[in-house]
């Protein structure tokens, strides 16, 4: 979809993203070794009562569905900004259901402009877990 296609306001559901125990806990030893993502003595024993996901695999499962909707297809050029928000722990087996929004558009010449997203993630209980704000640069139309 070409900038010139995208309108404000538009939404876009995400597909379901499910927290699976081993893929949680592979990130964590890679990326975030903490024992309140590893070790589950640990966890139960802390403010959350369990494990939880790190926040930045909770974000990128999410990311991940939101990718397979191809929103832009070709005429994305690259990303040029995330900002991230944690609001709620996300536990082993969430379920994350999310919707991005345009909250901003912005042209920055006949070749490209900027597409301002916002996605909210929700666990299955309905809570808010996750916000994020990303900038996607992508192609005008020639």
């Amino acid at each position: 979809m070409y900038f010139d296609d995208v309108k404000m306001g538009m939404t876009v559901d995400i597909p379901p993203a499910v927290i699976e125990k081993e893929k949680m806990m592979d990130f964590a030893r890679l990326y975030d070794n903490i024992p309140l993502h590893t070790d589950e003595e640990y966890a139960k024993k802390s403010p959350f009562g369990g494990l939880i996901a790190p926040g930045v695999m909770s974000f990128m499962s999410v990311w991940a569905k939101y990718l397979e909707v191809d929103l832009f297809g070709d005429d994305l050029l690259a990303g040029k900004s995330t900002k991230i928000e944690w609001l709620k722990p996300v536990y082993v087996d969430d379920v994350l259901t999310a919707k991005a929004h345009v909250i901003g558009l912005t042209k920055r010449s006949e070749k490209n402009g900027i597409v301002e997203l916002t996605i909210h993630a929700y666990n299955q209980h309905g809570e808010l877990v996750l916000t994020n704000i990303t900038e996607a640069i992508v192609k005008c139309r020639p």
